[in-house]
């Protein structure tokens, strides 16, 4: 039930609903935890739903009782709420498209399709996809006005719960009208959380489900397409929005290696690095393979050497995460030491454990990932960095000295 609340009871911040609703000094309601971790934990001085700048005197948080009264009577009626009605789509879609106060039919509307399947084909049938995307477009015309730029995100927001792939019609609209693509990229950049939200969401809808001709958006946009995507996968607030970016950007850069170009040109590597310590498992498995993506790149291998923390990073996710994390880890490593085999990465690897870990694959069975019966291409990638620098390792203080398995023994010059 939770994920079909109306939007007025989501936090702007978290996406989620809302608890313990509290209004700051622009009048806007979030979540207590999360608006003060924006606020106190992280030192920031706007509102995020806004970003108008508070004064010194504006940092007070006030309960909402009234929302949260209607919260929690939400919950208990919700189960016997009325379904929405094909006259009420039709009805909403014409006030969208004739009236000037378009937002709350569109908040509306987005309400209704995202909890029924029945209504989406009703929207669809009814030509609501034109009809919003006439709205989206409105903001390539005068994106200042408040007005305006509310209106196109929630447009963009009922966009957001359609399905999206090569014969749905709101691709072929997205096919049709490059100024589509193009509103929607100025949401990624200038919206509100929510606005961002769900303009990535539509961004992995695209890049999962059909064949779309990204080469046209990075030529135009190029670094600037991809640096509010990596203001998304840093939001540590909205973990939804983090999510969707990371998946946006997997299937994005594995399409070119122009992509993977911009993408480092815009900081990825960097980002990523710091992002990597922290990360859970799955969003861990993610960011290694953007970074194995990118290292593949001569751009990405230089970005990640010249990090303080690069190869410290990547190592301390091997053998401690997944098997697919380790596999992932170990192929960075590969492209590291055979295009940057200079004096300083090479003891860098040996001073942050890179060694060690590599001798534990040798030992294990199946060589931290791959498959069963014979030896893994994790395993084999490990040798091969061994073999290529273990005359400088071994002369090392550092270097560990366990026994190798017999068959490794033969084909390592160390030791």
């Amino acid at each position: 039930m939770d994920s079909d609340f109306p939007p007025l009871f989501g936090c702007p911040i978290s996406m989620e609903l809302m608890e313990d609703p509290v209004t700051i000094s622009t009048g806007v309601t979030y979540e207590r935890k999360s608006i003060e971790k924006w606020l106190f934990t992280y030192n920031n001085k706007t509102c995020p739903a806004t970003m108008q700048t508070l004064a010194a005197g504006d940092f007070v948080i006030t309960p909402n009782l009234t929302l949260k009264r209607l919260i929690l009577a939400w919950k208990i009626t919700d189960s016997s709420a009325s379904p929405a009605t094909i006259e009420e789509v039709r009805s909403l879609l014409a006030t969208v498209e004739s009236s000037p106060f378009k937002v709350s039919s569109l908040r509306k509307l987005r309400s209704m399709i995202e909890t029924s399947d029945e209504m989406k084909s009703e929207f669809v049938r009814l030509n609501g996809i034109g009809i919003v995307v006439n709205v989206v477009v409105q903001i390539l015309i005068d994106c200042s006005d408040f007005w305006t730029f509310e209106a196109c995100e929630e447009a963009v927001g009922v966009l957001s719960q359609l399905p999206i792939s090569n014969e749905d019609k709101l691709f072929d609209e997205m096919s049709k009208r490059e100024e589509l693509m193009k509103s929607i990229a100025i949401v990624l950049q200038r919206g509100s959380a929510e606005g961002r939200f769900y303009a990535v969401k539509i961004l992995r809808n695209i890049a999962k489900n059909t064949n779309f001709n990204w080469g046209s958006v990075l030529e135009e946009q190029g670094i600037d397409f991809f640096k509010p995507l990596l203001e998304l996968v840093s939001d540590e607030f909205s973990t939804k929005a983090s999510s969707c970016t990371l998946d946006v950007m997997m299937e994005i850069l594995a399409l070119s290696k122009r992509s993977r170009v911009k993408a480092i040109e815009a900081g990825a590597v960097c980002i990523l690095i710091e992002l990597l310590p922290e990360s859970g498992r799955s969003k861990c498995e993610r960011m290694l393979q953007i970074l194995q993506s990118l290292c593949e790149c001569a751009e990405g291998r230089l970005a990640l050497v010249e990090h303080g923390m690069g190869i410290a990073a990547v190592t301390k996710k091997i053998l401690n995460v997944s098997n697919v994390a380790t596999k992932m880890g170990v192929k960075i490593l590969l492209w590291i030491s055979s295009f940057h085999p200079n004096e300083r990465v090479v003891e860098e690897m040996m001073a942050c454990g890179v060694v060690k870990k590599l001798m534990m694959i040798l030992h294990m069975d199946g060589g931290g990932g791959g498959g069963g019966g014979g030896r893994s291409s994790t395993k084999e990638k490990a040798i091969k960095i061994l073999k290529m620098h273990g005359s400088s390792w071994r002369r090392s203080p550092c270097f560990p000295r366990p026994p190798l398995p017999t068959r490794e023994k033969h084909q390592i010059a160390i030791g």
